[in-house]
């Protein structure tokens, strides 16, 4: 019975394309995905196919050319650039005598990796209990022994059922921990929203330039590098806008072609951030080739995790490695910007980016002019706590007309929970001319 080894860096990696042309893209992100895992690629095997086998997903031939690198090269583990059945998994550790890694272990092992923060440790633990829950069906020796001894004989319970109690009852306890951590993060939307403080969430494919283009707003020392999945840990920071306003920017992990299924369930809590927010930045690599199949990818995520209807803008990133390409801003035709042109890593058009995001927040502001009577001076001073004030003065009669711009969901509530508030800008029309800015 073959052992399954339990270490090695050397690998054979094995990409094909099955019904479809070959990408050297894919391919090139494969091996930088491998490299990221701390993998040392000694070999790689290509070739294609128009369906997988169902036992060993490449074909006959394909694993004898597979065995023969690694006996060529000494290499102790082969990663497949694909989801492999357990059964496929279990078929080629035996064929290949080698360790068999797929595209999602190998994802959940960068994660593992890169986790810092107790939050991320627990998700990145629950997705990899998950994944193994479905592989415990393995080649080990030892999952064949049974528990027994003096007053334990009976029916008793294989080394295999009991690994599987026993990472049940750790999912369990992950998930009752994430929970509580889940609702402290709810906690603190919840303190943003009554201080009227939006959340702007940066999302992207991976090694768009998040981290770095995070850091250029916020000069924040968030980690970042030219790999994949440098950081994954959520980090929010405050971020001032050109009107003197400001919003919570959340840098959120970046998202990749056939994210595993447990990795979106595990991060849902973090992922809450995006489906909150009111505005996303969709960080793009400007400079890639498959730039159009990653924002597909990414746009794919958020309507997986229920944020496809928050509204964008598509900021184009890394206009440095292009030639001719300037820094611009495109808006639709009724104003509202749609695409920035920047260089995070240079701050070229990092300032139309802001300015796009305060424009935003002003279009989706309202702003009413009321006229307050001597016997309101509570709904005046309610208005300089929820509201920007554009323009006051007062009136002969002792009382003040006012221009004012606040956000649409605190007009809302105060239109259907103060009565004074819808009766003294009941037309809802500006009389006054509207100041650029406070008094």
């Amino acid at each position: 019975m073959f052992d399954r080894p339990g270490s090695g860096e050397r690998a054979v990696l094995v990409r094909l394309a099955v019904g479809a042309a070959a990408d050297d893209e894919a391919l090139r992100e494969f091996v930088e995905l491998a490299g990221s895992a701390g993998a040392i690629p000694v070999a790689v095997i290509t070739g294609s196919r128009r369906a997988p086998d169902p036992r060993l997903f490449v074909g006959e031939g394909k694993a004898d050319e597979i065995r023969a690198a690694i006996e060529a090269e000494g290499a102790e583990l082969v990663i497949f650039d694909h989801a492999l059945s357990p059964s496929q998994e279990r078929n080629l550790e035996k064929r290949l005598e080698a360790r068999v890694l797929d595209r999602t272990g190998l994802i959940l092992d960068i994660f593992a990796q890169r986790a810092r923060s107790f939050e991320g440790k627990l998700q990145v633990e629950l997705a990899q209990l998950r994944h193994l829950a479905t592989r415990l069906v393995r080649g080990w020796t030892h999952l064949e022994r049974q528990r027994g001894g003096i007053g334990l004989r009976g029916p008793g319970e294989t080394q295999l059922e009991t690994d599987r109690r026993l990472i049940g009852e750790r999912i369990t306890r992950l998930r009752q921990r994430l929970a509580h951590v889940d609702q402290q993060r709810s906690h603190g939307r919840k303190a943003r929203a009554r201080a009227e403080v939006p959340t702007v969430s940066l999302v992207g494919y991976t090694n768009a330039g998040k981290s770095t283009l995070f850091n250029r707003l916020t000069a924040a020392e968030v980690y970042a590098a030219d790999q994949l999945f440098a950081t994954l840990d959520p980090t929010l920071r405050r971020l001032p806008l050109d009107d003197g306003g400001a919003v919570v920017l959340a840098d959120t992990v970046g998202f990749i072609a056939d994210l595993p299924h447990e990795l979106v369930a595990a991060f849902r809590a973090t992922l809450q951030e995006t489906t909150q927010a009111r505005l996303l930045l969709h960080v793009i690599d400007a400079a890639s080739l498959q730039r159009e199949q990653c924002m597909a990818e990414v746009d794919a995520v958020l309507a997986q995790i229920g944020a496809a209807d928050v509204p964008q803008i598509r900021v184009f990133n890394k206009i440095d490695l292009l030639p001719d390409v300037e820094p611009r801003v495109e808006a639709d035709a009724e104003g509202r910007v749609q695409r920035v042109w920047l260089s995070a890593r240079t701050g070229d058009g990092v300032d139309l980016l802001v300015a796009a995001v305060t424009d935003f927040f002003h279009q989706e502001a309202v702003r009413r002019h009321v006229q307050l009577g001597p016997g309101d001076a509570r709904l005046r001073a309610a208005l300089f706590r929820s509201a920007r004030v554009l323009r006051e003065e007062t009136t002969q009669a002792g009382g003040w007309e006012m221009d004012v711009e606040l956000p649409r969901r605190e007009f809302d509530r105060l239109r259907k929970h103060d009565p004074d508030f819808s009766r003294v800008c009941a037309d809802g029309a500006p009389r006054l001319p509207l100041a650029e800015g406070p008094p």
